[in-house]
């Protein structure tokens, strides 16, 4: 059972963090208790005083709040992916860093690590990703002297921008020859250094795709959990294994293990396979993770201690071909694939007992290499005498039943006192031949009692802290980079919150003093209702006799046969199904009052403000929309920078509009809501999008009232966000969703029709949303 979960920190504990942080920006009061909560449900407790620290040591460098509120943000991520050790790693890169002109990459580096540490879930993967990071910072820095550099690195704030996808496209040391490469041919032109690390020239891209072969363990990891799950209901974490940089001929063979930490199990695999002997390298990565499954499944630990390596070997040997005997009877499927990656060894001549070896090679692992096939091929004719009788006791030990991994070892030891030759001591092994490509390295098949630098703790078994799910952690979203044309993932933060509630007696006072507006509303709602009616017949329940099924009943009955009791039928409305998402831009600019235009509507509008009408008519339109019936969630949405964007939930698909009696009723939660900070709104409608799209509807709308362009105080250049916005709109389009926004903006023509295309509507006189609000809404959905 998981270990209980820790209990929610008091408020003297959050100031003593507080305290320990130290910093005193603006800016991390913020986000300071979300970080913390964030931190406490994934660190250990000594991890949330080492993060701290981190942070602190970062808020203290001179550079600003942004790397110590990238660190706050990014860490317990990172750590959870690659384990809280991996701290002395990414504090020695960031004081390299920090001591070279180098100093404002530490923010850009922070901010991406979360998502590659998702893509090299494994501290060596990571240290070598930061190995490379360094490598392209001291080779790129300029220096005016020839000793020291005095310029920073130009190409590596880029780089750093687009690692996660870098990370995603080429495994570790292809991505050094690429940053070679580059070094090489643009390490004197600081612009084409941007281009090329920034993956935006076409050399770097033809250069990085050359570098992408074989298959990618990351491309393929969910659907290899997907069949650990779903096939051995297992559950444990893929970590790649960085396949070496010579060419496939000269790369050592690298064998699948299991591992044990603090996180569970881990399954090892090479980061990267290409296809052997006609079998692809989705293929293989599915042979191993089966043999390794198997093994967790059946096989268990023997001591060590008192087994020579010849007679280990031997035990793993006919283990391993016990393992694949059970796999291969549950899926008969695979025997092809273990057939044609299986090794065929030449012929190893017998030595007679007493007579001089025929040579000075240890073939120990030919021989066994050819008795696992013999095991594999269980219907095949066996040449050799001695492996025909092994094969014949093995074949019996499992005739009854999966035996065990003590009786595979005595067989083995029978097979090492029958078998052993003299030159099974020499030190010279032939290994060619002898790698069986699907196979662990057995390291969890024993255990030591004396402690010495092979063994590894598999027989204890430490538990993950359980996971605090009282508070919604951030949903992380990308954000659209148009210069580079790519996305800049998990880039915002995004914290749901439901919204503190007010007086319901507000709204009730609001649509009163737009009684007028109501009642027009009315009449066009009338017109727009499912008219409509599909009779249901055979029903067991329903508000009418189905006379045609009673009269078959009573002649069933009296002909002796057990009667359909299905008699009723009932009626329903053919039309409308259709699931809508409101969403209200919160920023400071809708506490504007609304300016007069003079007349009627300027003086209905005297003392009233962009928020005040925004009020009125989102609660006509809900009223609106639950008289027809329709599924409603009304959100708002504000940002103080890219890291603390917040989604307030005013009602949920869930509730009722006109439910005023409980205590967080909607109504009262729209009378509370007030303006503050910017608008971000890519992430925003990405965020509500999520949400619309797990609804079942024939129709989905999502509607965005504004009062202006989209904006955030961490971004200078205008236009990023509204190419944000734009690429938002068009993603939710591929999803079936449609977006329609109402602006307030008289202005709005230009950037609107950027990011909505002819899907929007701009309402010039603020004083006439109440009524505008709604008769868009239904002019939408007639």
């Amino acid at each position: 059972m998981p270990a209980p979960a820790r209990e929610p920190l008091d408020a003297a504990a959050r100031s003593a963090c507080r305290q320990r942080l130290g910093s005193r920006f603006a800016e991390i009061d913020e986000v300071f208790d979300d970080c913390l909560d964030q931190a406490q449900r994934l660190l250990s407790p000594q991890g949330v005083l080492d993060w701290l620290d981190l942070a602190g040591w970062l808020g203290r460098l001179g550079r600003g709040p942004e790397p110590l509120l990238a660190c706050l943000h990014a860490w317990p991520a990172v750590a959870q992916a690659v384990g809280e050790d991996s701290m002395a790693l990414v504090r020695e890169t960031l004081e390299a860093m920090q001591k070279s002109p180098n100093g404002r990459a530490l923010a850009p580096l922070l901010q991406t690590l979360p998502a590659v540490a998702r893509r090299l879930p494994s501290a060596p993967a990571l240290g070598r990703y930061l190995a490379l990071v360094l490598l392209l910072m001291r080779r790129t820095s300029v220096s005016i002297h020839g000793r020291h550099a005095t310029e920073p690195s130009p190409g590596l704030p880029a780089f750093l921008a687009q690692a996660p996808v870098l990370v995603a496209l080429a495994p570790l040391d292809g991505l050094a020859r690429w940053m070679e490469a580059g070094i090489r041919l643009h390490g004197q032109h600081p612009q084409r250094q941007v281009d090329y690390f920034g993956a935006a020239s076409a050399d770097s891209r033809a250069l990085l795709q050359r570098e992408r072969h074989g298959t990618l363990l990351m491309d393929v990891q969910r659907r290899l959990n997907l069949t650990l799950l779903g096939l051995w209901r297992q559950d444990a974490t893929l970590v790649p294994i960085p396949v070496s940089p010579l060419d496939d001929a000269a790369r050592p063979e690298i064998q699948p293990h299991m591992q044990l930490d603090a996180g569970g199990w881990g399954l090892c695999l090479p980061e990267v396979l290409d296809a052997l002997h006609g079998v692809g390298g989705l293929a293989r990565y599915r042979a191993m993770l089966a043999h390794l499954a198997a093994h967790r499944e059946w096989s268990r630990p023997l001591v060590a201690d008192n087994w020579s390596p010849l007679q280990r070997l031997a035990v793993e040997c006919f283990e391993d071909a016990r393992i694949d005997h059970l796999l291969l009877n549950r899926f008969p499927g695979l025997r092809p694939v273990l057939l044609a990656l299986h090794p065929r060894p030449g012929e190893v001549v017998e030595v007679v007992e007493g007579a001089e070896p025929a040579g000075r090679r240890n073939r120990l692992r030919q021989r066994l290499t050819l008795l696992s096939r013999a095991l594999l091929q269980a219907d095949a004719n066996e040449s050799d005498a001695t492996r025909q009788q092994f094969r014949e006791r093995f074949l019996a030990l499992l005739a009854t039943g999966p035996s065990s991994t003590r009786e595979m070892a005595t067989l083995a030891l029978n097979w090492v006192v029958r078998t052993r030759e003299p030159s099974d001591q020499f030190a010279d092994v032939a290994f060619k031949d002898t790698h069986i490509d699907w196979r662990d390295d057995n390291r969890h098949l024993w255990t030591f009692i004396e402690h010495g630098d092979e063994e590894q703790a598999f027989d204890e078994r430490r538990r993950r802290e359980a996971v605090d799910e009282a508070r919604l952690p951030p949903r992380l979203y990308p954000e659209w980079d148009a210069s580079t044309q790519q996305l800049r993932p998990d880039w915002v933060s995004v914290f749901d919150v439901l919204h503190p509630p007010g007086q319901a007696s507000e709204i009730a006072a609001l649509m009163q003093r737009h009684e007028g507006t109501a009642r027009h509303l009315k009449r066009l709602l009338d017109a727009l209702k499912p008219q409509d009616r599909t009779r249901l017949r055979h029903q067991e329940e329903g508000t009418a006799l189905d006379l045609d099924a009673a009269l078959r009943a009573v002649v069933e009955v009296r002909a002796g046969l057990l009667p359909d009791t299905r008699v009723q039928m009932s009626t329903r409305h053919n039309g409308r199904s259709m699931a809508v998402l409101l969403l209200i831009d919160l920023s400071a600019s809708v506490n504007d009052p609304v300016p007069g235009a003079g007349g009627v509507a300027a003086a209905g509008a005297a003392g009233e403000t962009v928020l005040s009408l925004s009020r009125a008519a989102v609660a006509m339109l809900a009223w609106a929309i639950s008289t027809l019936g329709d599924q409603l969630a009304i959100a708002g949405f504000h940002s103080n920078t890219r890291h603390d964007l917040r989604y307030l939930h005013i009602l949920g698909f869930g509730e009722t509009w006109a439910d005023v009696s409980a205590d967080h009723s909607p109504q009262g939660r729209l009378a509370a809501t007030q303006g503050a900070y910017s608008t971000r709104m890519g992430a925003a409608l990405r965020h509500a999008g999520h949400l619309l799209s797990g609804r079942q509807a024939d129709r989905h709308l999502l509607l965005l009232l504004t009062d202006g362009q989209p904006a955030d105080v961490d971004v200078s250049d205008p236009q990023h966000l509204i190419a944000d916005a734009a690429h938002a709109v068009r993603g939710l389009a591929d999803q079936g969703l449609h977006t329609h926004c109402v602006s307030l903006d008289a202005k709005a023509d230009d950037y609107v029709t950027r990011i909505f295309g002819k899907h929007h509507s701009v309402i010039d006189r603020v004083e006439q949303l109440p009524r505008r609000l709604p008769e868009i809404f239904m002019a939408l959905t007639r």
